[in-house]
């Protein structure tokens, strides 16, 4: 039986994200923006709000939430769920932190999902 385990990727100290601040991660050619809470948890998201495809790594982190710059929409960061009125979801990426190295789970950069039709200007 193979190993559920992911592989992990080092890609830095916590230090080097502010506090309430992200960091943006291109791995596989998908930017995935990583959140440090005011609290020093760590949350990765795709960085792509799921309305219009704004960058989440420019928005204002408050809480466990992040507020998309385009068009203010807020993003849960411990899942991607936009709050309602809203609707939609950034896909989230496993993240852990050891001794202060915050790790991402190297499978989720080859399966990070492409644009969605609403983000392609493609209406039903």
């Amino acid at each position: 039986m193979a190993d559920a385990t992911p592989d992990w990727i080092d890609i830095g100290g916590i230090d080097d994200i502010p506090a309430r601040g992200a960091r943006t991660v291109r791995t596989g050619g998908k930017p995935v923006a990583v959140f440090r809470t005011a609290d020093d948890e760590i949350f990765a998201l795709i960085d792509r709000c799921p309305h219009r495809g704004g960058p989440l790594s420019e928005g204002i982190v408050s809480g466990k939430s992040v507020a998309c710059p385009l068009h203010n929409w807020v993003i849960d960061l411990d899942g991607g769920q936009a709050r309602a009125p809203d609707v939609g979801c950034a896909p989230a990426i496993a993240v852990k932190l050891v001794d202060r190295r915050i790790f991402l789970a190297a499978d989720a950069f080859a399966e990070a999902p492409g644009p969605t039709a609403a983000e392609r200007g493609q209406t039903a």
